[in-house]
Protein backbone atom coordinates (compact mmCIF):
# COMPACT_ATOMS: atom_id res chain seq x y z
CA UNK A 1 0.00 0.00 0.00
CA UNK A 2 1.42 3.45 -0.87
CA UNK A 3 2.01 6.36 1.97
CA UNK A 4 -0.87 8.71 2.47
CA UNK A 5 -2.08 11.15 4.70
CA UNK A 6 -5.83 12.15 4.88
CA UNK A 7 -7.60 14.56 6.81
CA UNK A 8 -11.53 14.26 6.74
CA UNK A 9 -13.87 16.93 8.24
CA UNK A 10 -10.97 17.80 10.81
CA UNK A 11 -11.72 21.36 12.91
CA UNK A 12 -9.45 21.95 15.91
CA UNK A 13 -10.02 25.48 18.12
CA UNK A 14 -7.84 27.08 20.65
CA UNK A 15 -8.12 26.31 24.16
CA UNK A 16 -10.45 30.10 24.34
CA UNK A 17 -12.78 29.05 21.34
CA UNK A 18 -11.14 30.56 18.60
CA UNK A 19 -11.35 28.71 15.64
CA UNK A 20 -8.38 27.65 13.24
CA UNK A 21 -8.87 25.54 10.97
CA UNK A 22 -12.99 23.69 10.25
CA UNK A 23 -14.46 20.86 7.94
CA UNK A 24 -11.56 20.51 6.70
CA UNK A 25 -10.52 18.11 3.85
CA UNK A 26 -7.58 17.30 2.54
CA UNK A 27 -5.08 13.96 1.36
CA UNK A 28 -1.25 13.89 0.45
CA UNK A 29 0.60 11.51 -1.28
CA UNK A 30 3.80 10.75 -2.92
CA UNK A 31 4.41 14.07 -3.62
CA UNK A 32 5.87 17.63 -2.59
CA UNK A 33 3.63 19.87 -1.37
CA UNK A 34 4.09 23.14 0.21
CA UNK A 35 1.66 24.34 2.71
CA UNK A 36 1.36 27.96 2.63
CA UNK A 37 -1.64 30.73 4.00
CA UNK A 38 -1.56 34.26 5.97
CA UNK A 39 -0.39 34.00 9.32
CA UNK A 40 -3.13 32.36 11.87
CA UNK A 41 -4.74 30.16 9.02
CA UNK A 42 -3.76 27.25 11.02
CA UNK A 43 -0.82 25.68 8.96
CA UNK A 44 1.06 24.89 11.82
CA UNK A 45 -1.17 23.45 13.48
CA UNK A 46 -2.37 21.30 10.67
CA UNK A 47 1.15 20.19 10.44
CA UNK A 48 1.28 19.40 14.60
CA UNK A 49 -2.01 17.32 14.89
CA UNK A 50 -0.75 15.20 11.64
CA UNK A 51 2.72 14.73 13.97
CA UNK A 52 0.67 13.67 16.94
CA UNK A 53 1.92 16.95 18.89
CA UNK A 54 -1.67 17.86 18.98
CA UNK A 55 -4.64 15.99 20.38
CA UNK A 56 -7.90 15.84 17.38
CA UNK A 57 -10.67 17.89 18.75
CA UNK A 58 -13.04 16.26 15.65
CA UNK A 59 -12.92 15.13 12.11
CA UNK A 60 -10.94 11.94 11.37
CA UNK A 61 -6.51 11.39 10.71
CA UNK A 62 -5.33 8.69 8.21
CA UNK A 63 -1.75 7.90 7.78
CA UNK A 64 -0.24 5.54 6.18
CA UNK A 65 3.23 5.16 6.16
CA UNK A 66 6.33 6.22 8.23
CA UNK A 67 6.80 10.01 9.75
CA UNK A 68 9.99 12.54 9.85
CA UNK A 69 9.32 15.71 11.35
CA UNK A 70 11.34 18.62 11.51
CA UNK A 71 10.09 21.59 13.66
CA UNK A 72 10.54 25.16 13.65
CA UNK A 73 13.53 25.40 16.12
CA UNK A 74 15.71 22.77 16.98
CA UNK A 75 15.99 23.08 21.11
CA UNK A 76 19.96 22.81 22.09
CA UNK A 77 19.79 20.79 25.43
CA UNK A 78 23.18 20.89 26.84
CA UNK A 79 23.52 17.80 27.22
CA UNK A 80 22.14 16.49 23.99
CA UNK A 81 24.73 15.25 21.08
CA UNK A 82 24.44 14.98 17.31
CA UNK A 83 23.65 11.59 17.90
CA UNK A 84 20.80 12.30 20.58
CA UNK A 85 19.28 13.43 17.64
CA UNK A 86 19.72 10.74 14.95
CA UNK A 87 18.24 8.40 17.85
CA UNK A 88 21.43 6.59 17.29
CA UNK A 89 23.37 7.43 20.96
CA UNK A 90 22.95 3.78 22.37
CA UNK A 91 23.77 1.72 18.75
CA UNK A 92 27.20 4.48 18.88
CA UNK A 93 27.44 3.17 22.29
CA UNK A 94 27.26 -0.52 21.68
CA UNK A 95 29.96 0.09 19.04
CA UNK A 96 32.70 1.61 21.27
CA UNK A 97 32.21 -1.29 23.62
CA UNK A 98 32.86 -3.52 20.68
CA UNK A 99 36.01 -1.63 19.83
CA UNK A 100 37.65 -1.85 22.97
CA UNK A 101 36.56 -5.25 23.16
CA UNK A 102 33.54 -4.99 26.13
CA UNK A 103 30.52 -6.14 23.82
CA UNK A 104 29.22 -9.37 24.36
CA UNK A 105 28.17 -11.92 21.72
CA UNK A 106 24.84 -10.55 21.64
CA UNK A 107 25.55 -6.91 21.35
CA UNK A 108 27.90 -8.13 18.39
CA UNK A 109 25.24 -9.63 16.99
CA UNK A 110 23.40 -6.35 16.71
CA UNK A 111 26.05 -3.61 16.05
CA UNK A 112 25.32 -1.99 13.45
CA UNK A 113 28.67 -1.41 11.80
CA UNK A 114 27.81 1.31 9.05
CA UNK A 115 25.76 3.44 11.09
CA UNK A 116 28.25 5.89 11.82
CA UNK A 117 29.65 5.78 8.16
CA UNK A 118 26.01 6.45 7.36
CA UNK A 119 25.72 9.55 9.77
CA UNK A 120 28.50 11.15 8.86
CA UNK A 121 27.15 11.07 4.85
CA UNK A 122 24.02 12.39 5.83
CA UNK A 123 25.70 15.36 7.85
CA UNK A 124 27.70 15.54 4.37
CA UNK A 125 24.65 16.00 2.88
CA UNK A 126 23.54 18.95 4.59
CA UNK A 127 26.93 20.32 4.23
CA UNK A 128 27.96 19.33 7.96
CA UNK A 129 31.14 18.10 9.19
CA UNK A 130 29.98 17.35 12.85
CA UNK A 131 30.61 13.82 14.40
CA UNK A 132 27.87 12.00 16.27
CA UNK A 133 29.53 13.08 20.10
CA UNK A 134 29.11 16.91 19.39
CA UNK A 135 27.39 18.72 21.57
CA UNK A 136 24.22 20.69 19.67
CA UNK A 137 24.72 23.44 22.10
CA UNK A 138 27.86 24.55 20.84
CA UNK A 139 26.02 24.76 16.98
CA UNK A 140 24.52 27.72 16.12
CA UNK A 141 20.55 27.73 15.48
CA UNK A 142 21.66 27.23 11.57
CA UNK A 143 23.41 24.45 12.27
CA UNK A 144 21.01 22.60 14.42
CA UNK A 145 18.29 23.00 12.05
CA UNK A 146 20.42 21.40 9.64
CA UNK A 147 21.42 18.74 11.98
CA UNK A 148 17.82 18.02 12.59
CA UNK A 149 16.95 17.72 9.06
CA UNK A 150 20.28 15.17 8.15
CA UNK A 151 18.73 13.28 11.32
CA UNK A 152 15.23 13.51 9.52
CA UNK A 153 16.17 12.42 6.38
CA UNK A 154 18.53 9.35 7.81
CA UNK A 155 15.61 7.46 8.79
CA UNK A 156 13.74 7.52 4.88
CA UNK A 157 10.45 7.96 6.50
CA UNK A 158 7.58 7.90 3.62
CA UNK A 159 6.57 11.47 4.75
CA UNK A 160 8.82 14.29 5.96
CA UNK A 161 6.87 16.92 8.00
CA UNK A 162 8.85 20.36 7.94
CA UNK A 163 7.98 23.93 9.08
CA UNK A 164 10.06 26.48 7.91
CA UNK A 165 12.89 24.57 7.31
CA UNK A 166 14.68 27.46 5.77
CA UNK A 167 14.08 30.25 8.51
CA UNK A 168 17.40 31.36 10.38
CA UNK A 169 19.45 30.26 7.67
CA UNK A 170 22.69 31.82 5.80
CA UNK A 171 22.70 31.28 1.89
CA UNK A 172 24.39 28.64 1.67
CA UNK A 173 22.25 26.72 4.09
CA UNK A 174 19.13 27.43 2.42
CA UNK A 175 20.75 26.66 -0.67
CA UNK A 176 21.80 23.07 0.96
CA UNK A 177 18.06 22.48 2.14
CA UNK A 178 16.82 23.78 -1.02
CA UNK A 179 18.58 21.18 -3.09
CA UNK A 180 17.75 18.40 -0.88
CA UNK A 181 13.98 18.82 -1.01
CA UNK A 182 14.48 19.24 -5.04
CA UNK A 183 16.02 15.93 -4.53
CA UNK A 184 13.65 14.09 -2.35
CA UNK A 185 11.51 11.23 -3.82
CA UNK A 186 9.19 10.46 -1.00
CA UNK A 187 6.41 12.38 0.23
CA UNK A 188 6.70 15.86 2.02
CA UNK A 189 4.82 18.46 3.41
CA UNK A 190 6.71 21.81 3.94
CA UNK A 191 5.22 25.01 5.69
CA UNK A 192 7.27 27.71 4.00
CA UNK A 193 7.20 31.23 2.78
CA UNK A 194 10.57 30.78 0.92
CA UNK A 195 9.69 31.36 -2.69
CA UNK A 196 12.87 29.87 -4.09
CA UNK A 197 12.19 26.33 -1.55
CA UNK A 198 8.59 26.52 -3.11
CA UNK A 199 9.46 27.08 -6.75
CA UNK A 200 10.45 22.88 -6.75
CA UNK A 201 7.65 21.48 -4.75
CA UNK A 202 5.39 19.85 -7.14
CA UNK A 203 1.88 21.47 -5.45
CA UNK A 204 0.94 23.94 -3.35
CA UNK A 205 -2.24 24.27 -0.37
CA UNK A 206 -2.98 27.00 0.53
CA UNK A 207 -5.15 27.60 3.62
CA UNK A 208 -7.18 30.84 4.04
CA UNK A 209 -10.81 31.84 4.75
CA UNK A 210 -12.70 29.52 1.98
CA UNK A 211 -10.78 26.67 3.03
CA UNK A 212 -8.24 24.47 2.11
CA UNK A 213 -7.21 24.70 -1.61
CA UNK A 214 -4.93 22.52 -3.73
CA UNK A 215 -2.88 24.06 -6.65
CA UNK A 216 -0.83 21.20 -8.97
CA UNK A 217 2.28 22.80 -9.68
CA UNK A 218 5.42 24.97 -8.05
CA UNK A 219 4.57 28.48 -6.84
CA UNK A 220 4.72 30.24 -10.02
CA UNK A 221 1.61 28.22 -11.27
CA UNK A 222 0.00 28.48 -8.12
CA UNK A 223 0.44 32.83 -8.71
CA UNK A 224 -0.59 32.38 -11.91
CA UNK A 225 -4.06 30.39 -10.94
CA UNK A 226 -4.31 33.33 -8.43
CA UNK A 227 -4.45 36.15 -10.66
CA UNK A 228 -6.81 34.20 -12.62
CA UNK A 229 -9.14 33.55 -9.64
CA UNK A 230 -8.79 37.44 -8.54
CA UNK A 231 -9.95 38.14 -12.10
CA UNK A 232 -12.60 36.02 -11.72
CA UNK A 233 -13.70 37.15 -8.62
CA UNK A 234 -13.66 40.92 -9.71
CA UNK A 235 -15.18 40.27 -12.73
CA UNK A 236 -18.28 38.48 -10.49
CA UNK A 237 -18.52 41.36 -8.09
CA UNK A 238 -18.74 43.96 -10.83
CA UNK A 239 -21.23 41.88 -12.40
CA UNK A 240 -23.04 41.38 -8.99
CA UNK A 241 -22.92 45.30 -8.46
CA UNK A 242 -24.72 45.73 -12.31
CA UNK A 243 -27.24 43.82 -11.73
CA UNK A 244 -28.08 45.47 -8.61
CA UNK A 245 -28.15 49.32 -10.27
CA UNK A 246 -30.31 47.10 -12.75
CA UNK A 247 -33.28 46.24 -9.95
CA UNK A 248 -32.96 49.38 -8.47
CA UNK A 249 -33.52 51.40 -12.11
CA UNK A 250 -36.09 49.02 -12.99
CA UNK A 251 -37.64 49.40 -9.78
CA UNK A 252 -38.04 52.95 -9.88
CA UNK A 253 -38.85 52.74 -13.50
CA UNK A 254 -41.86 50.84 -12.67
CA UNK A 255 -42.80 52.63 -9.61
CA UNK A 256 -43.04 55.96 -11.74
CA UNK A 257 -45.22 53.64 -14.33
CA UNK A 258 -47.08 52.92 -11.94
CA UNK A 259 -47.65 56.55 -10.24
CA UNK A 260 -48.40 57.94 -13.77
CA UNK A 261 -51.16 55.16 -14.00
CA UNK A 262 -52.55 55.56 -10.74
CA UNK A 263 -53.31 59.50 -11.38
CA UNK A 264 -54.66 58.46 -14.77
CA UNK A 265 -56.92 56.22 -12.67
CA UNK A 266 -57.72 59.09 -10.48
CA UNK A 267 -58.48 61.13 -12.63
CA UNK A 268 -60.79 59.03 -14.26
CA UNK A 269 -62.54 58.19 -11.15
CA UNK A 270 -63.00 62.05 -10.46
CA UNK A 271 -64.78 62.18 -13.50
CA UNK A 272 -67.06 59.40 -12.94
CA UNK A 273 -66.36 57.97 -16.72
CA UNK A 274 -65.70 54.19 -14.98
CA UNK A 275 -68.55 52.23 -13.05
CA UNK A 276 -67.79 51.59 -9.68
CA UNK A 277 -67.43 47.60 -10.03
CA UNK A 278 -64.89 48.35 -12.66
CA UNK A 279 -62.99 50.45 -10.72
CA UNK A 280 -62.22 47.99 -7.92
CA UNK A 281 -61.42 45.50 -10.23
CA UNK A 282 -58.65 47.36 -11.91
CA UNK A 283 -57.60 48.70 -8.44
CA UNK A 284 -57.12 45.34 -7.32
CA UNK A 285 -55.05 44.56 -10.24
CA UNK A 286 -52.95 47.10 -9.84
CA UNK A 287 -52.38 46.56 -6.25
CA UNK A 288 -51.25 42.76 -7.26
CA UNK A 289 -49.45 43.74 -10.46
CA UNK A 290 -47.80 46.22 -8.00
CA UNK A 291 -46.92 43.57 -5.55
CA UNK A 292 -45.46 40.66 -7.94
CA UNK A 293 -43.30 43.02 -9.37
CA UNK A 294 -41.90 44.21 -5.69
CA UNK A 295 -41.68 40.83 -4.50
CA UNK A 296 -39.29 40.02 -7.83
CA UNK A 297 -37.07 42.94 -7.77
CA UNK A 298 -36.84 42.20 -3.77
CA UNK A 299 -35.48 38.61 -4.43
CA UNK A 300 -33.17 40.15 -7.65
CA UNK A 301 -31.94 42.45 -5.30
CA UNK A 302 -30.71 39.60 -2.42
CA UNK A 303 -29.85 37.02 -4.97
CA UNK A 304 -27.12 40.09 -6.80
CA UNK A 305 -26.35 41.39 -2.85
CA UNK A 306 -25.48 37.19 -1.96
CA UNK A 307 -23.26 37.46 -4.95
CA UNK A 308 -21.55 40.40 -4.06
CA UNK A 309 -21.02 39.55 -1.31
CA UNK A 310 -19.68 36.25 -2.09
CA UNK A 311 -17.51 38.01 -4.83
CA UNK A 312 -16.00 40.38 -2.07
CA UNK A 313 -15.26 37.76 0.65
CA UNK A 314 -13.27 36.40 -2.61
CA UNK A 315 -11.22 39.11 -3.44
CA UNK A 316 -10.38 40.34 -0.01
CA UNK A 317 -8.83 36.65 0.81
CA UNK A 318 -7.08 36.73 -3.37
CA UNK A 319 -6.33 40.33 -2.99
CA UNK A 320 -2.52 41.44 -3.03
CA UNK A 321 -2.30 43.76 0.00
CA UNK A 322 -0.58 47.47 -0.14
CA UNK A 323 0.84 49.40 1.90
CA UNK A 324 1.04 53.32 1.86
CA UNK A 325 4.00 55.06 3.56
CA UNK A 326 4.07 58.66 4.28
CA UNK A 327 7.80 60.73 3.00
CA UNK A 328 10.73 61.07 4.81
CA UNK A 329 12.26 63.86 2.59
CA UNK A 330 15.53 62.53 2.89
CA UNK A 331 17.99 64.06 0.73
CA UNK A 332 20.01 61.99 -2.10
CA UNK A 333 23.38 63.89 -0.83
CA UNK A 334 22.56 63.91 3.20
CA UNK A 335 24.91 61.75 4.80
CA UNK A 336 22.63 58.98 6.90
CA UNK A 337 24.69 56.79 9.01
CA UNK A 338 29.06 57.10 8.68
CA UNK A 339 31.16 54.17 10.53
CA UNK A 340 35.28 54.92 10.92
CA UNK A 341 37.32 52.26 11.45
CA UNK A 342 35.64 50.41 13.62
CA UNK A 343 36.00 47.32 15.59
CA UNK A 344 34.26 45.06 17.88
CA UNK A 345 33.70 41.99 19.87
CA UNK A 346 33.14 39.63 23.07
CA UNK A 347 35.00 38.50 25.68
CA UNK A 348 38.32 40.08 24.47
CA UNK A 349 37.46 38.18 20.72
CA UNK A 350 37.03 40.55 17.85
CA UNK A 351 33.75 40.09 15.78
CA UNK A 352 34.04 42.94 13.97
CA UNK A 353 37.81 44.37 12.56
CA UNK A 354 39.17 48.08 11.04
CA UNK A 355 35.40 48.11 9.57
CA UNK A 356 34.37 51.69 7.30
CA UNK A 357 31.76 52.56 5.55
CA UNK A 358 29.21 55.38 5.27
CA UNK A 359 24.97 55.04 3.58
CA UNK A 360 24.05 58.30 1.57
CA UNK A 361 20.69 59.58 0.94
CA UNK A 362 18.12 56.45 0.04
CA UNK A 363 20.50 53.91 -0.87
CA UNK A 364 19.66 50.22 0.12
CA UNK A 365 22.11 48.13 1.36
CA UNK A 366 22.14 44.19 1.92
CA UNK A 367 24.26 43.60 4.58
CA UNK A 368 25.17 39.78 3.77
CA UNK A 369 27.41 36.78 5.14
CA UNK A 370 27.26 33.24 6.33
CA UNK A 371 25.77 32.96 9.81
CA UNK A 372 27.75 34.19 12.77
CA UNK A 373 30.24 36.37 10.39
CA UNK A 374 28.64 39.35 12.68
CA UNK A 375 26.37 40.93 11.07
CA UNK A 376 23.63 41.14 14.04
CA UNK A 377 26.69 42.21 15.93
CA UNK A 378 27.13 45.19 13.58
CA UNK A 379 23.27 46.40 13.97
CA UNK A 380 23.79 46.51 17.78
CA UNK A 381 26.83 48.79 17.20
CA UNK A 382 24.78 50.93 14.97
CA UNK A 383 21.70 50.71 17.45
CA UNK A 384 24.17 52.05 20.38
CA UNK A 385 23.43 48.33 22.02
CA UNK A 386 27.22 47.87 21.80
CA UNK A 387 30.13 50.61 22.01
CA UNK A 388 33.27 50.37 19.38
CA UNK A 389 36.56 48.92 20.95
CA UNK A 390 38.10 51.44 18.10
CA UNK A 391 37.11 53.70 15.76
CA UNK A 392 33.17 55.45 15.71
CA UNK A 393 30.10 54.81 14.67
CA UNK A 394 27.96 57.83 14.00
CA UNK A 395 24.12 57.31 12.79
CA UNK A 396 23.85 60.96 11.61
CA UNK A 397 19.65 61.31 11.26
CA UNK A 398 16.83 59.90 13.06
CA UNK A 399 16.66 56.04 12.44
CA UNK A 400 14.43 52.82 14.05
CA UNK A 401 15.55 49.32 13.47
CA UNK A 402 13.15 45.98 13.64
CA UNK A 403 15.26 43.22 15.36
CA UNK A 404 13.85 40.00 15.12
CA UNK A 405 12.34 40.03 17.89
CA UNK A 406 11.01 43.93 17.61
CA UNK A 407 11.90 44.73 20.99
CA UNK A 408 11.01 48.48 20.40
CA UNK A 409 7.14 47.31 21.05
CA UNK A 410 6.31 47.28 24.56
CA UNK A 411 4.47 43.49 24.92
CA UNK A 412 2.49 44.80 27.67
CA UNK A 413 0.66 47.55 25.85
CA UNK A 414 -1.41 47.14 22.77
CA UNK A 415 -0.59 47.26 19.15
CA UNK A 416 -2.90 50.76 19.23
CA UNK A 417 -1.21 52.06 22.86
CA UNK A 418 2.61 50.98 20.94
CA UNK A 419 1.56 53.45 17.97
CA UNK A 420 0.46 55.61 20.03
CA UNK A 421 3.64 56.04 22.43
CA UNK A 422 5.80 55.93 19.33
CA UNK A 423 3.69 58.60 17.58
CA UNK A 424 2.81 61.05 19.76
CA UNK A 425 1.85 63.42 17.30
CA UNK A 426 -0.56 61.32 15.54
CA UNK A 427 -4.49 61.64 16.47
CA UNK A 428 -6.21 58.35 16.52
CA UNK A 429 -7.94 58.81 13.08
CA UNK A 430 -4.16 58.46 11.77
CA UNK A 431 -3.40 55.98 14.10
CA UNK A 432 -6.35 53.23 12.82
CA UNK A 433 -5.95 54.12 9.06
CA UNK A 434 -1.52 53.02 9.51
CA UNK A 435 -2.59 50.19 11.62
CA UNK A 436 -5.09 49.19 9.04
CA UNK A 437 -2.95 49.52 6.14
CA UNK A 438 -0.47 46.27 7.64
CA UNK A 439 -3.70 44.39 8.37
CA UNK A 440 -4.93 45.52 11.73
CA UNK A 441 -8.07 46.70 11.90
CA UNK A 442 -10.69 47.28 14.34
CA UNK A 443 -10.46 44.85 17.34
CA UNK A 444 -6.97 43.75 15.88
CA UNK A 445 -5.07 47.09 16.64
CA UNK A 446 -6.27 46.48 20.25
CA UNK A 447 -4.19 42.85 20.32
CA UNK A 448 -1.57 42.44 23.29
CA UNK A 449 2.17 42.38 21.67
CA UNK A 450 2.27 39.92 24.00
CA UNK A 451 -0.01 37.48 22.26
CA UNK A 452 1.11 38.60 18.48
CA UNK A 453 2.47 35.31 16.66
CA UNK A 454 6.10 36.00 15.21
CA UNK A 455 4.84 37.22 11.84
CA UNK A 456 1.49 40.01 13.63
CA UNK A 457 4.56 41.29 15.57
CA UNK A 458 7.03 42.35 12.49
CA UNK A 459 3.45 43.44 10.79
CA UNK A 460 3.28 45.54 13.70
CA UNK A 461 6.38 46.70 14.28
CA UNK A 462 6.75 48.13 10.55
CA UNK A 463 2.98 49.48 11.00
CA UNK A 464 4.10 51.21 14.26
CA UNK A 465 7.61 52.52 13.06
CA UNK A 466 6.23 53.12 8.89
CA UNK A 467 2.56 54.87 9.80
CA UNK A 468 2.96 58.42 10.88
CA UNK A 469 6.28 59.67 10.32
CA UNK A 470 8.96 57.62 8.89
CA UNK A 471 12.40 57.57 10.55
CA UNK A 472 14.97 58.36 7.05
CA UNK A 473 17.60 55.09 8.00
CA UNK A 474 15.15 51.63 9.02
CA UNK A 475 17.13 49.21 10.20
CA UNK A 476 15.97 45.39 9.49
CA UNK A 477 17.22 42.34 10.64
CA UNK A 478 15.57 38.90 8.62
CA UNK A 479 12.26 40.90 8.43
CA UNK A 480 10.67 38.07 6.69
CA UNK A 481 11.74 34.69 8.79
CA UNK A 482 8.15 34.62 10.41
CA UNK A 483 5.71 36.31 7.69
CA UNK A 484 3.41 34.55 5.30
CA UNK A 485 3.71 35.13 1.87
CA UNK A 486 0.94 38.01 1.34
CA UNK A 487 2.73 39.75 4.58
CA UNK A 488 6.14 39.48 2.96
CA UNK A 489 4.14 41.05 -0.13
CA UNK A 490 2.60 43.87 1.81
CA UNK A 491 6.54 44.47 3.59
CA UNK A 492 7.85 44.54 0.14
CA UNK A 493 5.10 47.07 -1.03
CA UNK A 494 5.96 49.30 2.27
CA UNK A 495 8.97 49.17 1.87
CA UNK A 496 8.91 50.16 -2.11
CA UNK A 497 7.72 53.27 -1.27
CA UNK A 498 9.69 54.25 2.11
CA UNK A 499 11.66 56.85 0.36
CA UNK A 500 14.04 56.35 3.16
CA UNK A 501 17.53 54.90 3.19
CA UNK A 502 17.51 50.82 4.10
CA UNK A 503 19.90 48.85 5.73
CA UNK A 504 18.36 45.14 5.69
CA UNK A 505 20.35 41.50 6.85
CA UNK A 506 17.99 39.23 5.00
CA UNK A 507 19.33 35.91 2.93
CA UNK A 508 15.80 35.64 1.04
CA UNK A 509 16.94 36.97 -2.58
CA UNK A 510 13.51 37.35 -4.15
CA UNK A 511 12.46 39.25 -1.21
CA UNK A 512 16.13 41.85 -1.34
CA UNK A 513 15.32 41.86 -5.06
CA UNK A 514 11.91 43.03 -4.42
CA UNK A 515 12.71 45.92 -2.59
CA UNK A 516 15.13 47.34 -5.12
CA UNK A 517 18.51 46.50 -3.13
CA UNK A 518 21.45 49.05 -4.75
CA UNK A 519 24.08 47.77 -2.96
CA UNK A 520 25.83 44.54 -0.31
CA UNK A 521 27.90 45.19 2.36
CA UNK A 522 29.67 41.18 2.74
CA UNK A 523 31.35 40.84 6.32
Amino acid sequence: MSASITVSRLAWSTPDGRPVLANLDLSFGHERTGLVGRNGAGKSTLLRLIAGDLPLQSGDLSITGTLGVLRQAVQADPRQTVADLFGASEALALLRRAELGNADADGLAHADWTLEARMTAALARLGLEASPETLLSTLSGGQRTRVGLAALVFNEPDFILLDEPTNNLDRDGRRVVIDLLAGWRSGAIVVSHDRELLETLDAIVELSGLGATRYGGNFSHYRERKALELAAAEHDLADAERRMANVVERAQATAERKARKDGAGQKKRSRGDIPRIQLNTLRNRSEGTGGKNARLAERRRERALDDAASARKRIEVLQPLTVAVPPTGLPAAKTVLRIDAASVGYDGRPVIRDLSFAIIGPERIALTGPNGSGKTTLLALIAGRLAPWTGTVRPITDFAMLDQQVSLLDPALSIRDNFRRLNPDADENACRASLARFMFRADAALQKVASLSGGQLLRAGLACVLGARPPQLLILDEPTNNLDLDSIAAVEAGLRAYDGALLVVSHDEAFLEAIGITRRLDI
